[in-house]
């Protein structure tokens, strides 16, 4: 294993909740809107953590205990912890470079980052970061030959994990974004305008960094598109709603490990196994997609608890802390992943921002299986409690 970089804490944000107020304060309304919504009413967005958080831990105060490990196998790999960066769209537009800010931070902290096609930083950038250990979601295209090509990217940039996402059959219905002009297509508003002028580093760092573009996208998006356009390049190119026929023609052609994202229902991860993946995420989009739907945690535990043995069962959605992160384990996750969380360490404190979160998370979870007597991660679900 790599030597890993000794990170600095930053003592003034002790918790994701102190960063998430202090990125509130640095970054425009309309670009904190998009990061910290949701759908509809956003019910699921705060179900999402209310129920995680329902979850309790059983201590063993006298039993013998010899330290606790954090180190996790995912997928042939050793990882320091059990948890990684989620895949997050227009990350440059939270906080300029915010992607290859966090990759660079997750590499160091030898912890997985998962680029999106839809965010500010190309697969070639994020790979040469991270010595070729980025893993890649993939948002299904409309056309074979940009999916195929996106593949192939994916592949010389020695990818080990292909992510497809299911769980994007429609835009969601976002208010926030539809009243800040970041829906599709976007507008910039004088409204817009005016919180720029009103955050001056955020405006200094994105005129050094440049206008945030789908850099993954760019040799596939037309020249001089005006916004109108791009909203029709962006509907047009992603055929949007995933199917057991794509996903096995993928399974062909993709020699790595792959994993399905989005799953919320036992049926989908039945159908996941029989398509012969290695993993699947559980996860609702961060709350992002379907504000009807369960919160992320209740399908996990039947989903861990029925097909965990055939299949690599992660999560994602509503996870904010290493208690969370406990309790995720403890509901029979094998890894976690976290997307808002980083965001919010970047967007409050720019470089630095993707060390200091992980660093937090990880100073949270040791303390958790240092209070109960948890020696390894695998042993978290004997210690939640009934």
């Amino acid at each position: 294993m790599r030597n890993q970089k000794q990170i600095v804490f930053d003592s003034r944000y002790p918790s994701v909740a102190d960063l998430r107020e202090k990125a509130r304060t640095r970054i425009p309304k309309f670009a904190f809107d998009y990061l910290d919504g949701a759908c509809n009413e956003e019910v699921n967005l705060k179900k999402n953590t209310e129920e995680i958080r329902k979850v309790e831990l059983q201590p063993r105060y006298l039993d013998a205990f010899e330290g606790a490990s954090m180190a996790t196998e995912l997928f042939g790999k050793t990882y320091s912890a059990p948890f990684g960066v989620a895949p997050v769209g227009l990350q440059g537009l939270m906080w300029p470079n915010a992607a290859e800010i966090l990759a660079k931070a997750a590499f160091e902290s030898n912890v997985p980052f998962v680029l999106s096609t839809v965010t500010t930083s190309s697969i070639e950038r994020i790979a040469e970061l991270t010595e070729g250990n980025a893993w890649f979601q993939l948002y299904h295209p409309a056309e074979q030959e940009v999916r195929d090509d996106l593949i192939r990217r994916a592949q010389a940039a020695e990818c080990p994990v292909l992510v497809l996402l299911c769980d994007t059959p429609t835009f969601g219905f976002r208010p926030k974004e539809i009243k800040n002009g970041l829906s599709m297509p976007p507008k910039m508003s004088m409204r817009n305008i005016l919180q720029i002028l009103g955050k001056p580093k955020w405006a200094l760092e994105t005129l050094k960094h440049g206008q945030p573009n789908f850099e993954v996208l760019r040799p596939y998006m037309p020249k001089n598109l005006n916004l109108k356009q791009l909203g029709q390049f962006m509907d047009q190119t992603f055929s949007k709603r995933m199917d057991m026929d794509k996903i096995a023609a993928i399974r062909d052609i993709w020699k790595g490990k792959l994993v399905l994202k989005g799953v919320a229902t036992e049926a989908d991860a039945e159908k996941a196994v029989a398509l012969g993946l290695d993993g699947i995420i559980v996860s609702n989009h961060g709350g992002r997609q379907l504000d009807a739907g369960e919160s992320t945690i209740r399908p996990l535990t039947r989903i861990a608890q029925n097909y965990g043995n055939q299949i690599t069962v992660m999560m994602d959605s509503g996870i904010r802390s290493g208690p969370d992160i406990a309790r995720t384990l403890a509901s029979g996750a094998k890894f976690t992943f976290m997307g808002r969380s980083f965001m919010y360490g970047v967007a409050a404190l720019g470089t630095s921002g993707g060390e200091h979160t992980i660093s937090l998370v990880k100073t949270q979870l040791k303390q958790v299986m240092e209070q109960i007597g948890c020696t390894q991660v695998s042993d978290f679900p004997s210690f939640k409690k009934p």
